[in-house]
């Protein structure tokens, strides 16, 4: 039985259509993230989820029950917003408490309770302190415990992390995956960060303009996706304009200058129903930057010039011109980057390109 699930549910606001037709199934115990940019629909798609908003159209259930009519306080759902919301007035281990208090949990079992939760979260010598004193990792991490404390069918994450500087960030990302799996509680997480997505998730639901573009594992939306705004949105990657010629069971060959015939394997080729306009797509980490002359076996190269050089450590990002185009590439730096203005190999393997369906002239 699934935990989660949406029947062609839309929502709009007056003559404005936030969500069309969203159709989704969330597995019990699953991480799945709600991706995409500002406006896409995804904290929509979780608001009513919640309860908070009501479906113009369409059906919402959890633990196979419908719940359009339920309000958000018969639903058993932790919910940890981009604010945290915690009461100011009062201590952590109230704060954490709340929700038992609500649904009349005996005194004598809510400190056991709140303890457990405030020692799930790391946290176990803070229940005497307010907010205020605490960090801001720490006041998410007392959002969480105040969410999960409840015991919640589903945990719904309203971009949680998002307040937090760079460095917390990811550390309370991992945290955050910690603490699901050891609960194994079905997570709803909106977010419109990529790495957050990729880190966490168990499945990840791409969105754009209120539709759903993509859904699949972290590995199968960023290394074969569905359009090329997944393409563009998940990563830096090179699309380019290609014809196929043949496609088959094995997978298709897509030709283009001035690289020649590419192979696509089957998996990868999937979207094309048929031999015509296609595009090729290639990540920017899987574009190698080479010296001249340089031929791995197995790339296929052509020469290129080095425009512009944007170095970050451990690795540089190159702008490259080949003919009327601009390619990305993301690579390791193991001596020193290529020079703005030098004139290089650029090379990909066939297995690490994608295609999608191109348009007719």
């Amino acid at each position: 039985m699934s935990s989660v699930i949406l029947r062609n549910v839309v929502k709009r606001f007056h003559k404005f259509t936030a969500v069309h037709k969203t159709s989704l199934e969330i597995p019990d115990g699953a991480f799945v993230t709600l991706l995409g940019p500002s406006g896409c629909g995804k904290t929509t798609n979780l608001r009513m989820i919640a309860g908070l908003l009501d479906p113009s159209e369409g059906e919402i259930l959890i633990g196979g029950k419908a719940v359009n009519n339920v309000p958000i306080h018969k639903r058993n759902l932790g919910i940890v917003f981009q604010n945290y919301a915690l009461f100011p007035h009062k201590t952590v281990a109230e704060n954490v408490a709340f929700g038992l208090k609500y649904r009349n949990v005996p005194k004598a079992e809510i400190a056991g309770r709140v303890q457990k939760a405030l020692d799930l979260v790391q946290l176990p010598h803070v229940g005497a302190r307010y907010p205020k004193a605490l960090s801001g990792g720490q006041q998410q991490r007392i959002a969480l415990a105040r969410a999960i404390v409840i015991e919640p069918d589903v945990l719904l994450l309203d971009e949680p992390l998002s307040a937090l500087d760079a460095n917390l960030r990811e550390d309370m990302r991992v945290e955050l995956k910690r603490i699901q799996d050891q609960i194994g509680v079905t997570t709803v997480f909106v977010t419109h960060d990529q790495s957050e997505a990729l880190a966490m998730s168990d499945s990840i639901v791409v969105m754009s303009a209120g539709r759903v573009e993509q859904m699949g594992s972290p590995d199968e939306v960023y290394n074969n996706p569905a359009s090329e705004f997944v393409a563009n949105f998940l990563g830096a990657s090179n699309i380019l304009p290609a014809q196929c010629s043949t496609r088959g069971a094995d997978g298709a060959v897509l030709e283009l200058a001035p690289f020649g015939k590419v192979p696509i394997p089957a998996e990868k080729a999937q979207r094309l129903s048929d031999a015509g306009p296609a595009k090729l797509v290639l990540r920017a980490e899987k574009l190698q930057v080479l010296p001249q002359g340089a031929a791995p076996e197995g790339v296929i190269t052509t020469p290129a010039t080095v425009e512009t050089v944007d170095y970050q450590g451990q690795t540089v990002r190159y702008f490259l011109r080949l003919g009327d185009r601009q390619l990305q590439a993301i690579n390791m730096i193991d001596d020193k980057p290529f020079e703005e203005g030098a004139a290089v190999q650029i090379g990909f393997r066939p297995k690490d390109c994608s295609a999608l369906p191109g348009e007719a002239e």
